[in-house]
């Protein structure tokens, strides 16, 4: 088939280059004409595995192209598909409609007639239905349900496709496009509009729910002296409940699950419903980034002006380089505030974090970042950080003192090597150093 993709950032050029793998002849429509040359000429302007090879790998074949212009995409497509951002919007906690709107009413007024309009963005229920009632095109809505760092698995692999239509027609067009992922053996959910916005919605609340749960176990357990790493393993194995997202640390940030929870409960709010605790999760959320604050506070004797800190982490999560609403990033330029002297070091995210955070420090190399420092704090789990040789990490700082703030370094090894160690929700190990004389 003939697809357009409207929006080429992380959301477009993922979905763009696998519709191109399942056989597609794409294009991909953006307004910004620096970012179509480079995707054209095969470089992706983010971090995301196995993107760039697909990128290369189908613009070279000529089954992906790129452009800026509207009627050239209208011209050319039996399925359009909108994938715009729809950040929080700066006077309210609800979603910026503005660029779905435009991609929409771009895309309408050049398609042929009998065309296919598909949305992917996260939107507020009621989006699909106004679109469709106002501009008088067939409309369906597809969620994306892509996790960073894994977005090509999930597509072209995903583990439900959810399909909004309002037509059988809408309905047949979408299973032609995704035809090779459902002879897969995928589910297959068809809703009205309403279920398929709620959909992706109601998944992010409850990811971040499940999230902050954990985290308030953690503070539960720092009052009581508790471990949250044995309460969570031990919750886990029931099935109802599960083990994935019960790993208490600094919490989440990103593009997604802040802003995504913040209007859903915005557009509760607007429809009558209240969805009060969700702002309690958010709430939950922003108190761990204030929790390893005030650990280094401690670490670092009461007060944190003149003391070197490390921070291993800038991206909000591993395998990418998005430091949207980054625990990591917020929690640094907090201690910079503080008049810490910091250094950050990430494997992806350095450039993107120095255009956001230019009073920060910034090193080359996990090693760097450590040199001379008074206090370490490792605040996104990159694998590259979990491998760091503890006792060569304590010749180089100049006092062994770390906070795990995703609770995944092995203590006992650490605390073996002279650190002090600190993790959100666990006791200080059995045997652990005290800070005299550090």
């Amino acid at each position: 088939m003939r697809l357009t993709v409207i929006g080429t950032g992380y959301l477009g050029a993922t979905h763009a280059a696998c519709m191109a793998e399942l056989g597609h002849e794409v294009l991909g429509v953006d307004v910004d004409p620096d970012k179509v040359a480079a995707l054209q000429a095969g470089r992706v302007p983010f971090h995301e595995p196995g993107l760039p090879e697909l990128i290369v790998k189908h613009t070279a074949s000529g089954r992906l192209r790129f452009t800026t212009d509207y009627a050239a995409a209208g011209s050319f497509g039996d399925v359009h598909f909108v994938c715009v951002g729809t950040p929080q919007r700066k006077d309210s906690e609800g979603a910026d409609l503005r660029y779905v709107d435009a991609a929409f009413a771009a895309i309408a007024e050049h398609a042929a007639e009998g065309a296919l309009l598909v949305g992917k963005s996260t939107v507020p229920v009621g989006t699909a239905g106004r679109l469709a009632d106002t501009l008088g095109a067939q409309v369906a809505w597809n969620p994306e349900f892509l996790r960073e760092g894994f977005a090509v698995e999930d597509t072209l692999r995903p583990d439900r496709l959810v399909f909004g239509v309002r037509s059988l027609h809408a309905e047949t067009v979408l299973r032609q496009v995704y035809a090779p992922v459902l002879d897969a053996g995928t589910p297959l959910v068809t809703a009205d509009f309403p279920t398929a916005e709620l959909v992706k919605t109601a998944a992010n609340a409850f990811l971040a729910t499940k999230i902050s749960f954990i985290n308030a176990m953690a503070e539960l357990c720092e009052a009581a002296d508790g471990d949250v790493g044995v309460l969570a393993e031990a919750i886990g194995y029931d099935d109802r409940i599960g083990g994935k997202f019960l790993r208490a640390g600094v919490g989440f940030g990103g593009g997604c699950l802040p802003k995504d929870i913040r209007a859903f409960a915005h557009r509760a709010d607007e429809l009558g419903v209240s969805l009060a605790f969700l702002r309690e999760v958010d709430a939950i959320n922003m108190r761990r980034r204030d929790k390893v604050v005030e650990l280094a506070r401690e670490l670092c004797g009461g007060s944190v002006p003149g003391a070197r800190i490390a921070v291993l982490g800038a991206a909000f999560k591993p395998d990418s380089d998005d430091i949207r609403d980054s625990p990591a990033l917020n929690v640094a330029a907090r201690l910079r505030l503080d008049g810490a002297d910091v250094t950050v070091y990430d494997p992806q995210a350095l450039d993107n974090a120095r255009k956001a955070f230019p009073l920060l420090g910034y090193a080359v190399s996990a090693e760097e970042a450590l040199r001379g420092a008074d206090l370490v704090l490792h605040l996104t789990e990159w694998p590259q950080f979990r491998e760091i040789d503890p006792e060569r990490a304590a010749q180089l700082v100049s006092r062994p003192r770390i906070v795990d703030g995703r609770g995944v370094l092995d203590a006992d090894r650490w605390t073996a090597a002279g650190w002090h160690f600190r993790a959100l929700g666990r006791p200080a190990p059995v045997g652990e150093r005290s800070l005299q004389g550090l």
